[in-house]
């Protein structure tokens, strides 16, 4: 059975869900892509600000299925140019696990929206 999960920390999208559980032996959740915009719709000014509310939706959504960052198997990071590597890491990495996840990192031309510089998208599981 799969269960939407939509943290009202979040704002709402109707196009998806910012998560889906399952409810197995195991539960496995599957993150949206979570991007750096608060729960007002404002995106933030900058990598730093971005990857900041980035990671507060990432972990809002975990928070939402009953886990935390310890859950998360992988993650997938979304951003716009190279150059912005090391802000990222120095905004997020405090609040992501230690060790991480199994990551992959891609940089890409654009995200939904222009002003948009990060996406986080991840998988969870918990007994």
């Amino acid at each position: 059975m799969l269960t939407a999960i939509n943290p009202k920390a979040i704002a709402p999208n109707p196009a998806y869900s910012q998560g889906i559980v399952t409810r197995d032996t195991q539960r496995t959740l599957y993150i949206s892509g979570q991007a750096g915009i608060d729960g007002n719709g404002n995106i933030g000014k900058d990598i730093g600000e971005q990857a900041t509310l980035a990671v507060a939706n990432l972990n809002a959504v975990l928070a939402e299925a009953a886990m935390d960052n310890s859950n998360l198997a992988k993650l997938t990071i979304y951003l716009t140019d190279a150059s912005l590597i090391p802000g990222f890491v120095a905004a997020a990495a405090a609040s992501l696990p230690n060790p991480p996840p199994a990551t992959t990192m891609l940089i890409v031309k654009a995200l939904a929206a222009p002003p948009l510089l990060v996406e986080i998208e991840g998988i969870a599981v918990a007994s």
